[in-house]
């Protein structure tokens, strides 16, 4: 059985920010879960290219900023997984 990587999208004024001017979106992830998996889960989850990942651990959990490569819309993914 596997795990799933991506928990939830992390919304706050500050990530929606993010995904409008950055092409960015902020996504809760797990502990365990490392850049490329992240990457991959992503890019298989929505069909994307991604640029970069950062993450931090906040008392929230470990959050991933992922960064999608020129020519896809971060604003897009939001819409698809309804955060606007």
């Amino acid at each position: 059985m596997r795990k799933e990587v991506l928990l939830k999208p992390y919304v706050t004024e500050k990530t929606m920010d993010l995904l409008e001017r950055g092409n960015s979106i902020v996504f809760i992830v797990r502990k365990d879960a490392t850049k490329p998996d992240i990457k991959r889960a992503f890019e298989r989850m929505f069909g994307v290219k991604v640029d970069e990942v950062r993450t931090k651990n906040t008392k929230h959990g470990k959050q991933a900023i992922i960064k999608l490569a020129k020519g896809y819309s971060a604003e897009e993914i939001g819409m698809r997984i309804g955060l606007f």
